[in-house]
């Protein structure tokens, strides 16, 4: 039986790697090794980021509600047990679009958690 070797397989999965990285600089687009090291690096990165972009985005939604509550009167902790002891199940997402979008919406839930303090 001849031998088998990998000649179109790794042609084929070394192209594959090249042109997930294809944009890189230098010889990290343009030779294997290289390439497949900045490609697990990337794959890493995005694992890792994912994470990160939530653990961002909240606090992005937690400072915006916080500056709105602070225009109202009180600070974030207050308005947000005042919310929590009302029983209003707004997620901060959604409070820090109301902040954002309409001031007066926010002003009456504002009061509201102010009620219940």
């Amino acid at each position: 039986m001849p031998r088998a070797k990998t000649g179109f397989t790794r042609r084929r999965r070394h192209k594959k790697v090249i042109a997930m990285m294809k944009g890189q600089f230098g010889s990290r687009g343009r030779l294997f090794r290289r390439s497949n090291e900045a490609m697990l690096k990337s794959l890493w990165y995005n694992y890792r980021d994912r994470k990160v972009r939530r653990r961002d985005i909240r606090r992005l939604w937690i400072v915006r509600i916080n500056a709105a509550a602070r225009i109202n009167g009180m600070s974030y902790s207050r308005l947000m047990y005042g919310l929590k002891k009302a029983g209003v199940e707004v997620d901060r997402k959604i409070l820090a679009d109301i902040a954002v979008r309409d001031a007066m919406t926010f002003t009456k839930i504002a009061a509201l958690s102010h009620q219940n303090q």
